[in-house]
């Protein structure tokens, strides 16, 4: 097992990788608009699920897979990039509609786009593996790779359970939907412009 030093600097880093604003929180925070604490909840915990699958595979060798074959990359980041595609264009849609109302929506596409955002990162992979290698040694046992892989998705589903659950309180959530619109057409904007950034780097 970790010593509690190395466990702490471990977590930080984790959590300060999960607090990175991105296509992340911007997918958990529409969840959250859209169908209250249960949904953005939902898209978190899903997320760690993605994290999980990362996590997991960085211990047992993957990340160093992706430097090796660096088109397994290519192809999940492209892939990566039509699913942010699909998901803005989802909002663009749904900007032109009437606000939904709290919980109707509740878990529907929530789990799905909190799991598939993290799994289509190839990012996650390399974070871990740039975060890991600095914690593995060749003759460290099994249950201290399973400590490391469970931090990070503990940490990464409790920071945006943490942050759905805050959203959902006070006037932000009636706020957010009325002008659900200008939420959704932003959402479309980030999204949009993270799979472009992400489709010119697969292109230079």
């Amino acid at each position: 097992m970790l010593d509690l030093h190395s466990w702490l600097i471990l977590a930080a880093v984790c959590l300060l990788g999960a607090m990175t604003p991105g296509a992340s929180l911007a997918v958990v925070t529409r969840h959250t608009v859209l169908s209250g604490a249960r949904g953005g909840v939902t898209a978190g915990l899903a997320h760690a699920g993605g994290i999980a699958v990362y996590a997991a595979a960085s211990v047992a060798g993957l990340a160093a897979l992706l430097h090796r074959f660096p088109w397994l990359e290519t192809l999940i980041s492209a892939a990566g990039a039509l699913f942010l595609l699909w998901l803005a264009w989802k909002s663009w849609r749904a900007a032109a509609g009437p606000a939904p109302e709290a919980e109707v929506q509740a878990t529907r596409g929530a789990a799905r786009d909190g799991f598939l955002i993290a799994l289509l990162n190839p990012k996650v992979a390399l974070f871990f593996l740039a975060l890991f290698s600095q914690f593995i040694e060749a003759d460290m046992g099994t249950p201290a790779r399973i400590q490391m892989a469970t931090t990070a998705v503990v940490i990464d589903g409790a920071w945006y359970s943490l942050f759905a659950l805050v959203l959902a309180r006070g006037p932000a959530p009636a706020w957010l939907a009325r002008h659900h619109d200008w939420l959704e057409r932003g959402t479309t904007l980030i999204l949009a412009g993270l799979a472009l950034a992400v489709l010119a780097r697969i292109a230079l």
